[in-house]
């Protein structure tokens, strides 16, 4: 009995050095500095690891999870130290504030200070947004798609809106038309994984909108895959549980009115080509149609609301491709049922929430949360929107963005679903 216990110790001890070397490898750290700071590691190949016998694989992979576990938290002790020295540098960005104040602006930014107010009841709004959303992911009365998998079984490309900061340990998962541009600036400033002029931005406003959506700035889950191979999914679960898990929602119908008016109302070559077109083919009958967004609106050729809500209900758009990260549901984006997240932010109440978030990520000395915008996308315009929607289409869209309504505590809109 002695050797094999001998034997399983000295393969757990030489398993783990292996896997300390190989993370050395990875982000050029020397052995007195082990922080996992993967958000600016260069990628490598990764080599195999080694295969426990098969008796004792339970064992092992219970060994190297302490292991990462311990890594990990000896890690997040460090992260107000100085940064190491042998890192890749930040992505540069050239800075025009003056311009991108101005697109902002244009955009409709409200530049007026927010003083959000604490209010004592707002950790007792926060807990019953958080149960809410527990319970219902455990009541058998919801169901929709993905509900019930694990994990382990999202794929790594339904991964690519969670984005992490390891500086400050806080993981916050970006739903499009949700103030995400504003909050992806503040992981920018707060990862410091932008550059203007050789130093971190330090206001979230100094940052052109430009590379505040280029992908080559944050680091997402998707991307582990690329950089750790098989060893991936292993960090994945060890940063959920040590991170600060975030996200901000709106109400569903709403979000789906403010992206058909950013990306259908404004001159969009990209949307136009890869959505508006089809549309107008499918929908409303069009066979010849520019080539150019600007020749189709000089020409009054334009996708209708009703045109937008038929791609989102014909069944053959989910069958070509999956929704667009603007109208793809917030349960397909973040996972909520999968990821126990730590604060639910609502862009209803976008002020007081951010505020309440950033005391509680202690980095509300740091920076501020930009301004918000002065005519959000309002509910009081549903009943205008979808007055010329068709009462079945009303309620096969809501069927279909059910899920958002229930898990986020938003009214079933009954005034759209009744005659």
């Amino acid at each position: 009995m002695t050797k094999p216990r001998l034997f399983r110790l000295w393969l757990v001890l030489g398993s783990a050095l292996m896997i300390v070397l190989i993370i050395v490898y990875w982000d050029n750290v020397g052995t007195a500095h082990f922080y996992l700071h993967t958000s600016l590691s260069r990628p490598h190949t990764l080599e195999p690891l080694p295969t426990p016998r098969q008796g004792e694989e339970n064992e092992f992979a219970s060994d190297v999870d302490e292991f990462l576990d311990k890594l990990l938290s000896s890690g997040a002790k460090q992260r107000d130290h100085s940064r190491r020295k042998t890192e890749q540098p930040p992505v540069l960005a050239p800075s025009n504030p003056a311009l991108s104040r101005m697109e902002e602006s244009v955009r409709g930014y409200d530049w007026s200070p927010h003083n959000a107010q604490q209010n004592p009841d707002q950790d007792r709004q926060q807990a019953e947004r958080k149960n809410l959303l527990r319970d219902f992911c455990a009541n058998t009365s919801l169901a929709f798609p993905t509900k019930d998998r694990s994990f382990d079984d999202i794929p790594n490309y339904e991964l690519n809106h969670l984005i992490v900061d390891d500086r400050h340990g806080i993981i916050y998962c970006y739903v499009p038309k949700v103030a995400c541009t504003n909050w992806k600036r503040v992981m920018i400033v707060l990862s410091e994984s932008l550059l203007d002029r050789g130093a971190p931005y330090r206001d979230p406003l100094d940052i052109p909108r430009e590379h505040v959506h280029n992908s080559s700035t944050h680091l997402t889950f998707n991307k582990f895959w690329r950089r750790y191979g098989k060893f991936s999914r292993h960090l994945m679960k060890i940063k959920l549980k040590k991170y600060t898990k975030f996200l901000f929602v709106r109400d569903p119908f709403v979000r789906l009115i403010s992206a058909f008016r950013s990306k259908f109302e404004l001159e969009n070559e990209e949307f136009y080509r890869k959505f508006a077109v089809p549309m107008l083919r499918l929908y409303a009958n069009h066979t010849s149609l520019p080539a150019s967004v600007s020749e189709a609106f000089s020409a009054g050729l334009k996708v209708s609301f009703a045109n937008f809500i038929q791609y989102l209900l014909d069944p053959h758009t989910e069958k070509l491709a999956p929704f667009n990260e603007h109208w793809r549901q917030v349960y397909r984006l973040c996972h909520p049922c999968q990821i126990d997240y730590d604060f639910v932010g609502k862009l209803e109440t976008l002020d007081e929430d951010a505020a309440q978030l950033l005391r509680f990520l202690k980095v509300d000395t740091q920076l501020h949360f930009p301004p918000s915008y002065r005519n959000r996308t309002a509910s009081s315009w549903e009943e205008d929107w979808f007055a010329n929607i068709p009462l079945a289409w009303r309620q096969q869209l809501y069927k279909l963005y059910e899920a958002d309504f229930v898990l986020f505590g938003y009214p079933k809109p009954e005034n759209l679903l009744r005659d």
